[in-house]
């Protein structure tokens, strides 16, 4: 019988029940990397097995190889009583739970397409998402397999091509370039950007790594671009990250404010959980849209305010000085559990009505109806993702929402607060590993030499070993390569050059850096093609570990399936670089389950506490959300954070913030007079790397399509189906035109999808320019003023 190289598979996604004398074996290599949990052992003998042993329900078995294998092991396992492997989403932060059978297994009740796919369905016992599914995470079995890097691949120069090498060399090139980078320039030479794709575990030991035994904190991640102005927004309002709600709260609230996100696309299981509920009473639930265009989401709402892009805090200041107006606050919770109110009630006295719907295009009355409502709603829900985040202004207007939910009392409780819709599926799990520029695990900041010291004890450096300068966010990773300061950038689970902005500027800068090392599961991406050196990466289903989803719910992902050829776990390279390094005490793991009780300990008596969860208990007992201490029964974490009114900062109050609206960073005028927006189509991921391979997809939305008004499309000379030429002050690109009334007069829209390695190559991101937040550093990725014309023959 043949050998299958593996990785470790938990034992829940092998057997299902003991396995007879005479049952029939499929051998499956595994890595040196032990398994994560103690296992019985038998013997090889000679070409044959030992007759196994009796095993109980969810178990299986190791089998140590002597002499002739060596380190190697072998797990087997009963072909014919495999039950469905369960793991979290790898899409979007909704975090849903599905359970996967191999091609052999698939029936009726699955979504995949069968064949020799992996099959899908919802995890019906997943408490976020009982069972649900979208198109995405029901096709996400189809693109295992496909376009997959197998082996470390590397060249000298981006002009050439890329030469299969070993993992020896590979990881000797990585290890001589951090060395020589660290005695040429020192520790700021050197940069990671890594992504929300990572397990907690790749995230966290990629901290240790960079922040600990490198003494740069130069790690950035794609949160980066998604989540970091709510991160701002919380810690600057409330005192630390973290969402204050759960999704259960989509049950009891009475009013839902969606500002800044197409939930309906890019979040569809949470948007269908309160259809669910408009369909089965109208009246119990009142939907307030805020977007420039007209969406899924939109199309379900009561009021939809359709502002200009860039207004979104005029309009929350609006509604605040309404509320002011009614007397509609909550005057013993802004007494009890606020400060700064005095100063926020000055700035928002002099939003009026009038001032505010000229600046939003928006009608008084649409004002005045949000006002109301929020006014009487017993339980109001906020909701925003992208549309917020992504501006340069996306802290103030996080705080700003914040701000009417502290003045009103609308926090803390059954159906109330401001909910950020997480991007990536991890995104959470790297706030909580300290995966951004200014951050340590456990949500500590780099700035605070406390919180500095405590992780040089718990990971046993020296003191002084952690840099006390926030690092390079991801775009001053950019500037730092533009002034050839970096050494090495590595680039981990993600595709920058489809997702940063201004994207001509970025491959100018990127090539000017001597080692580009990526880590990467499929092949071909954008971010290839300026890479010196790619390391095969085994991913989701393939890695044992965990992820955070928006809720603060923790799922154990299982590893269901063998990575293909040489690919191996980001955490384990990463360990590895640290061993080589000199740093073998430190970087000393058996398996996923031992970095994450690393992680899980340093985050006790923080607000992120993880301290009473692990593998084992994740596995036994499913899903559960943080705060989690040790002593915690299973389903004991806090479903609701601030329920007690009291917050994490000195004076245990939360922050009312009053600032005053900038306005979009790139406004229009006469030479560039319409505003480009970007987001997501619904059956696509990102940058496509996954969803380009699912055939159901390619067809529901084979090409980008550029929404243009029919008044501006028709003051620009062009008509539906015809290609315009779109530019900005930093490029242009030809693509097709859909004339539709259901975008604002003044902006025009693309998804964000299709980078240069595209059939239909439509780089988006190339018009989009790099001013930022300057709080949360994240890219105005939203809105960038752009010219139409129509295309040249």
């Amino acid at each position: 019988m043949g050998i299958v190289p593996s990785r470790p598979l938990p034992h829940s996604s092998l057997i299902r029940s003991a396995m007879p004398q005479r049952s029939s074996i499929l051998l499956l290599s595994r890595s040196i990397t032990p398994l994560n949990h103690p296992l019985p052992h038998c013997s090889l003998l000679g070409d044959g097995l030992q007759q196994p042993p009796k095993i109980s329900n969810g178990s299986f078995i190791s089998l140590v190889a002597r002499r002739t294998l060596g380190d190697h092991g072998l797990l087997f396992a009963s072909s014919a009583v495999l039950q469905p492997a369960r793991a979290q989403c790898p899409y979007c932060g909704v975090g849903c739970g599905l359970e996967l059978k191999p091609p052999a297994e698939g029936d009726g009740e699955t979504h995949g397409t069968g064949g020799d796919s992996w099959t899908v369905r919802g995890d019906r016992h997943h408490p976020s998402s009982l069972g649900q599914v979208c198109v995405k995470g029901a096709t996400v079995g189809e693109t295992l397999d496909k376009n997959r890097l197998t082996t470390p691949l590397f060249r000298e120069r981006i002009d050439q091509p890329f030469a299969p090498i070993s993992w020896e060399e590979a990881l000797g090139r990585i290890v001589t370039q951090i060395q020589g980078v660290l005695a040429e320039r020192g520790p700021a030479g050197l940069a990671m950007y890594g992504s929300g794709q990572f397990l907690t575990e790749d995230y966290y030991l990629a901290q240790k790594l960079f922040k600990g035994a490198l003494g740069t904190n130069n790690f950035d991640a794609n949160s980066r671009l998604c989540m970091s102005s709510a991160v701002s927004g919380y810690a600057r309002s409330l005192g630390s990250d973290g969402p204050p709600c759960c999704y259960d709260d989509f049950d009891s609230c009475d009013t839902v404010l969606l500002i800044g996100t197409n939930t309906a696309e890019c979040h569809p299981v949470l948007f269908q959980r309160l259809l669910k509920r408009k369909r089965k009473d109208k009246n119990s639930l009142q939907l307030i849209v805020v977007d420039p265009r007209q969406t899924a989401t939109s199309d379900a709402a009561d009021l939809h305010l359709a502002i200009r892009p860039g207004t979104d805090l005029v309009l929350l200041h609006g509604i605040g000085h309404l509320l002011l107006r009614q007397g509609t606050l909550d005057q013993a919770y802004i007494a009890a559990s606020t400060e700064g109110y005095a100063e926020l009630a000055e700035l928002l006295e002099g939003w009026t009505p009038e001032r505010v719907c000229a600046l939003c295009g928006i009608e008084p009355q649409q004002l005045e109806a949000v006002a109301e409502l929020w006014g009487r709603s017993h339980a109001l829900l906020s909701l925003w993702s992208m549309g917020v985040n992504q501006s340069v202004e996306g802290t103030a207007t996080v705080s700003g929402l914040i701000n009417l939910h502290l003045l009103t009392g609308q926090i803390g409780r059954a159906g109330a607060g401001p909910f950020s819709l997480t991007g990536q599926p991890n995104a959470m799990g790297g706030r909580e590993a300290g995966g951004l520029a200014p951050l340590l695990p456990g949500y500590r900041f780099v700035a605070d030499a406390s919180h500095r010291a405590e992780l040089e004890r718990h990971w046993g450096f020296p003191a002084g070993a952690i840099a006390a300068e926030p690092g390079f966010d991801v775009w001053r990773q950019i500037e730092a390569m533009e002034r050839g300061e970096l050494g090495l950038w590595w680039v981990a689970a993600t595709n920058p050059l489809v997702s940063l902005p201004s994207l001509d500027r970025v491959r100018a800068a990127v090539a000017r850096c001597p080692l580009v090392v990526l880590s990467e599961a499929y092949a071909g991406t954008e971010t290839e093609a300026v890479a010196h050196l790619v390391l095969p990466a085994a991913q989701w289903s393939e890695k044992a570990g965990v992820m955070t989803n928006s809720e603060r719910r923790v799922t154990l992902c299982e590893a269901f399936r063998p990575a293909p050829g040489q690919a191996r776990a980001d955490w384990a390279i990463f360990a590895e670089i640290g061993r080589r390094l000199g740093h073998r005490d430190a970087f000393t793991y058996g398996s996923s389950a031992e970095v994450y009780a690393e992680l899980a300990a340093i985050t006790a008596g923080r607000v992120c506490d993880h301290s009473g969860l692990s593998h084992q208990l994740l596995a036994a007992h499913g899903p559960q959300q943080w705060p989690f201490p040790v002593g915690a029964a299973p389903g004991g974490g806090s479903a609701r954070l601030h329920t007690e009114g009291r917050f994490p900062t000195p004076s245990g109050r939360a922050r009312l913030i009053a600032e005053q609206p900038l306005g979009l960073g790139e406004p229009p005028d006469d030479a560039y007079p319409l505003v480009l927006t970007v987001g997501r189509y619904l059956g696509h991921w990102h940058t496509m790397t996954r969803t380009m391979h699912v055939e159901r997809v390619r067809r529901q939305h084979p090409e980008p399509l550029l929404e243009v008004n029919p008044g501006d499309a028709s003051r620009h000379g062009l008509e539906n189906g015809a290609l315009a030429r779109i530019s900005s002050r930093r490029g242009a690109l030809e693509v097709k035109v859909l004339v539709t009334d259901r975008i604002r007069p003044g902006t025009v829209f693309l998804p964000m999808h299709w980078g240069a390695s595209q059939a239909n190559a439509c780089e988006a991101n190339r018009l989009m320019h790099e001013q930022a937040c300057p709080i949360s550093r994240q890219p105005e990725l939203k809105a960038a003023a752009v010219r139409l014309e129509p295309a040249s023959a």
